[in-house]
């Protein structure tokens, strides 16, 4: 495929149609999230819808990206939002018919789920073959912003929805984001280059292990993706827990509107990576921001002020596209175009295991452990907890607290490892074989 001197319109498009989307997933996340959590007041059934959005999409990735790479990826983008709608469409259904069990919302969302295995893959991948390696910086801030504003935007827009509508209308303003997203992939052109169309020729079985083989010769992706999964097992603890712990004290409201503001640093940090970001030493910005990622993840914990903690969740989201950004450079300029579907949804599998373990236990943790330690008359009551205080979700905000620690102390061995630094001395490499392939 031929390449721009910019972000081409094609692209844009796709992104245009997958920020709507995006804000659209995000009011469903927010008010299933919220309609089990007053249902059961149960932090263990809060993480565990979490956990059936992203448990069966991250164990079909590596499927999706091998797919991606054998077939059109357009034609997988449209597949993938179809069946998740369909995955909404089932429990709109359900809930209208008068069956509102959580079996019913673990279903709909797993059906969901698989379906963004196939989308998700082809639309990492697709972005390769819509923007040249010069601008990869730029684009991969730019779909960080459309991926950050299911927590930026949506919060706020689903606690005021659920005031004036119910829950089934709220999942279906999510099922039209859906079919405006498919609209975009629809209207767009994305070439399939003479490797990926030899690629089909190829068993299945075959690309998925070429997949896996690759990834295991390049040594220091590997390294890399390995301990980015311990961080994301404590971010993981964040996501789950974050909620639960500020509907312990307040109402979904003020969750949505502390969520969106908190969340507008990842706004301003993606801005700034989409307009200035190059590709340069990414190491050294990935150390430096997952220290600072760890400390304002242990202050968000330290009180149940909502000021306090919606600030350092400000700070904290500020600096998640510094880590972004250098994870996806460094892997988009260390992988072959022809590889880069299988590959990516290889490595979304490693390095996110840690989060699916978070989901499947952070809930439990909490709930049983945690929280009675900081309960009145709590083992920590009288020491820990005339620190961050005690009482319902003061558990939770200990293991924010330690959870902080745990990816500072991390983010400084990444930062000394020397087959880490390596992989910032390969990037363009692999950008000026393809290039020289006519691989797009």
């Amino acid at each position: 495929m031929s390449k721009k001197n910019n972000l081409s319109s094609h692209f844009i498009i796709v992104w245009a149609g997958q920020l709507i989307s995006n804000i659209g997933s995000g009011l469903s996340a927010f008010a299933l999230g919220i309609y089990v959590f007053q249902l059961t007041g149960s932090a263990t059934h809060y993480s565990l819808i979490l956990l059936a959005a992203f448990l069966p999409s991250l164990l079909l990735k590596p499927i999706g990206g091998t797919l991606s790479d054998r077939i059109n990826r357009k034609f997988l983008m449209i597949i993938g939002d179809l069946g998740s709608m369909l995955g909404l469409l089932f429990i709109i259904t359900m809930m209208l018919i008068g069956v509102k069990n959580l079996w019913v919302i673990y279903l709909g969302t797993i059906i969901s789920s698989i379906f963004v295995a196939f989308q998700n893959p082809a639309y990492k991948a697709s972005v390769t073959d819509l923007v040249d390696k010069e601008f990869y910086s730029k684009a991969s801030g730019l779909m960080q912003l459309a991926e950050s504003s299911r927590y930026l935007f949506s919060p706020i827009i689903a606690g005021f929805l659920l005031k004036i509508m119910n829950i089934q209308t709220v999942l279906m303003i999510d099922a039209l984001t859906f079919l405006f997203a498919i609209l975009t992939v629809f209207w767009v052109k994305i070439s399939v280059s003479e490797k990926r169309k030899n690629n089909e020729q190829k068993k299945f079985f075959h690309d998925l292990m070429d997949g896996f083989n690759y990834l295991c010769k390049n040594k220091g992706i590997l390294w890399l993706i390995s301990i980015i999964s311990f961080v994301t097992f404590f971010i993981g603890m964040l996501q789950a827990l974050l909620g639960p712990m500020i509907l312990s004290f307040s109402n979904s409201q003020t969750l949505g509107t502390s969520l969106t503001i908190a969340t507008s640093g990842m706004l301003v940090g993606s801005s700034f990576m989409g307009i200035f970001g190059k590709s340069t030493k990414r190491i050294p910005v990935l150390s430096v921001s997952l220290v600072l990622c760890g400390i304002f993840f242990s202050l968000i914990g330290i009180s149940e002020n909502i000021m306090i903690i919606t600030l350092f969740g400000f700070l904290f989201f500020l600096v998640l596209p510094g880590i972004n950004t250098s994870l996806d450079v460094l892997v988009r300029s260390n992988v072959e175009n022809a590889m880069q579907g299988r590959v990516w949804s290889i490595i979304s599998l490693i390095s996110q295991l840690g989060m699916a373990v978070a989901f499947g236990i952070g809930g439990y943790l909490a709930d049983n452990i945690f929280n009675p330690l900081l309960t009145s008359g709590g083992a920590l009551a009288s020491s820990i907890g005339t620190l961050i205080g005690t009482g319902a979700g003061r558990g939770i905000g200990l293991m924010f607290v330690i959870s902080g620690v745990f990816v500072s102390v991390i983010a400084i061995v990444i930062g000394k490892l020397q087959v880490l630094k390596e992989l910032d001395n390969s990037v363009g490499t692999y950008g000026t074989t393809i290039d020289s392939a006519d691989v797009h």
